[in-house]
């Protein structure tokens, strides 16, 4: 089934997208407007026969219109064949760049959270991780602090000065989250909670949206069209492994779902060698591998005292894990042509 896309030309006008609208909806189709920082892109549905009438190809602001063939229509490379670079708190993640987003899994005390972020900073991030909720397996683990890790989180930004990329759970709390976050983070357990999806791309804030631990690629793409339906282009896809036979790793990291979703969408890819591998001593490899293939990034846990961690302390990285970690994300990037971490 193939579907219709207007591309806004750079510099449209609210009043040119808004006219564009008015007319799909009088001869009764939708249109959804999705607004990312390079481009605004309306997606229509309905019955495209009455589509092609409009002439909308020759309305003031519009760039092209295109037929997509795939379901995923705003997120897929048919309309938008140059890769897209998503900005977090004035940061870009996209291509030309390798992006470092590091810190700790589960932010746990003022000081604990500070020192991750500092030994963040130094090894090249620049963006700051931390879990204020966290959806655990056991409903007996450290289920996060909520609102105080929030406003933890904040006072270590303004600290450091990183922007914040943060979890958010439930629909109810998009609001409240991404009154403090400059990310927000869909976790692979949400990866198609389908409400969760449509509120997160209401909201004026990037998304980070981890692959389902069981979700093809295909399926990962349709939760992120689920966000860019609702208005929102501004999705980074991350990568943290799927779940397999295997059982020598916390995960399987499907390193080719990067140059795959690369091909089938314009979205930026990041991997998360931490929550794949599991064990501190591959999150390096799996970051050199991550560069290798072309990811824009990787999301890294980082611990002052891992043995200490109320959550995934042996995959967080510390010492001279980091200082290796801060090699590989500096001198890997330029041999695929990428501006190494922190530059």
């Amino acid at each position: 089934m193939r579907a219709v896309v207007v591309v806004m030309a750079p510099g449209a006008s609210t009043a040119q997208v808004n006219a564009v609208v008015e007319r799909i909806e009088a001869v009764g189709g939708e249109a959804f407007v999705s607004r990312g920082v390079e481009r605004t892109i309306i997606g229509l549905v309905g019955d495209v026969a009455h589509f092609g009438s409009l002439n909308l190809r020759a309305m003031p602001g519009v760039g092209d219109v295109v037929r997509v063939s795939t379901p995923y229509k705003l997120v897929s490379r048919d309309h938008h064949p140059e890769m897209s670079t998503v900005l977090v708190g004035g940061v870009p993640i996209g291509p030309g760049r390798f992006t470092l987003i590091a810190g700790p899994c589960a932010v746990e005390t003022p000081e604990q959270t500070l020192a991750a972020a500092q030994m963040a900073k130094a090894a090249g991030a620049t963006l700051l991780r931390g879990g204020a909720y966290k959806p655990r397996t056991s409903p007996y683990a450290f289920q996060g602090l909520g609102e105080a890790g929030l406003r933890i989180l904040a006072d270590v930004r303004a600290e450091t000065g990183m922007p914040i990329v943060t979890e958010v759970v439930d629909a109810h709390d998009v609001d409240l989250v991404a009154g403090y976050a400059d990310m927000l983070q869909i976790g692979t357990r949400n990866a198609q909670n389908f409400g969760l999806l449509q509120a997160v791309g209401s909201v004026n804030k990037p998304v980070m949206l981890k692959r389902g631990m069981t979700a093809t690629i295909e399926e990962w793409l349709m939760a992120a069209e689920y966000v860019a339906q609702r208005g929102n282009l501004d999705i980074v896809l991350c990568e943290r492994g799927i779940r397999t036979f295997e059982q020598s790793t916390r995960n399987t990291l499907d390193i080719s779902a990067v140059p795959v979703a690369h091909a089938l969408s314009h979205l930026p890819v990041v991997v998360d060698p931490s929550h794949s591998g599991g064990r501190r001593d591959l999150v390096v490899p799996l970051t050199r591998a991550a560069i290798a293939v072309g990811a824009d990034g990787v999301i890294v846990d980082v611990h002052p005292e891992p043995a200490a961690a109320l959550c995934d302390g042996p995959q967080a990285l510390v010492g001279d894990d980091l200082l290796e970690l801060a090699a590989a994300c500096r001198d890997l990037p330029p041999a695929v042509g990428r501006l190494p971490a922190g530059r």
